[in-house]
């Protein structure tokens, strides 16, 4: 099984032909991934604290419509975080989000089991950035890197991270244990600004990582694999919107790499190069099914077989 960890929020976003009337729609970028994952038919359990409100109700009723398992998420008390979504003439999304005192962020140690039996752990974004909860999902996920792959997405919302050089040490804390990366480039810019990032890249895959995958819209992904450097093409799409891309790139990603026995910490130790361009090429085209429909709307497997 692939756990996912983070936050499930809604999306708030006006309606088409109709901006003074709000349309909820699920969203969240770890509970798109969770959501992908279970489209694609792997096994797949979200970790998740969801509100007991009408907007949680609705979130579980989405992410058990994919086939995730919610054994392991948290009934809470407090209500739905939201996120207002503006996406521009050229497909791109931009949000506002209220955040203070709602689910996502409260984790306590005892929310999280100690050893839950999981291949994979996939995490990243804000329920691992922010307090108080970041600071246990980090912790938990330190430990269960001992036998369990850990990937991580940092999928930054800047305008909510505040310092930016107290968030990198935070990233750098969660590369450690991390043996999957996939970040943006835009990620990497804000993160690390003028970096070289190719030598981000091969430093990550030198202290230990086992496979980095830098993405850059549609100028297609940079990856880091067995001793190798290669970039793989952005599948062709019709833009609609961004919403959820990079998430159901990460879900893909991770299907790929179990369906190829190489997700597991012993699988994922023989990745080799050309499984790994697999592995993006078809993260790239499930983004891009994503990409031409609007809103966080992965595709089913029967959609990209």
């Amino acid at each position: 099984m692939i756990g996912v960890v983070g936050e499930a929020l809604i999306d708030l976003k006006a309606a088409e032909g109709d901006p003074r009337r709000p349309v909820a729609h699920p969203g969240g970028s770890p509970m798109n991934t969770a959501v992908t994952l279970g489209r694609l038919g792997a096994k797949t359990a979200f970790f998740g604290r969801l509100s007991t409100d009408a907007f949680g109700r609705l979130l579980r009723e989405h992410l058990r419509g994919a086939g995730v398992d919610l054994r392991w998420a948290v009934e809470a008390a407090e209500p739905t975080s939201l996120a207002l979504v503006s996406v521009d003439s050229g497909g791109a999304a931009s949000y506002t989000f209220h955040l203070h005192g709602t689910a996502d962020w409260q984790w306590s140690p005892a929310e999280l089991p100690d050893a839950p039996g999981l291949d994979a752990v996939h995490a990243g974004s804000l329920a691992l950035a922010l307090d108080p909860g970041g600071p246990v999902v980090a912790d938990w996920l330190a430990r269960l890197s001992e036998t369990t792959t850990i990937s991580l997405d940092p999928n930054v919302r800047a305008e909510l991270l505040g310092d930016r050089d107290a968030y990198r040490l935070a990233v750098e804390r969660w590369l450690s244990f991390s043996a999957i990366v996939k970040v943006s480039d835009e990620d990497l810019a804000w993160i690390w600004p003028g970096a070289d990032l190719a030598r981000l890249a091969r430093d990550w895959i030198a202290q230990g990582r086992r496979l980095v995958v830098v993405t850059r819209g549609g100028d297609g992904s940079l990856v880091h694999c067995g001793g190798r450097e290669f970039a793989v093409p952005a599948h062709p799409t019709a833009l609609v919107d961004t919403v959820g891309a990079g998430d159901s790139f990460s879900g893909a990603l991770l299907d790929r790499l179990d369906r190829l026995g190489r997700l597991d910490p012993e699988g994922l130790a023989r990745l080799g190069p050309d499984e790994a361009r697999s592995a993006v090429e078809f993260a790239s085209k499930v983004a891009a099914v994503t990409c031409s429909r609007p809103g966080a709307d992965p595709p089913w497997r029967s959609e990209v077989a």
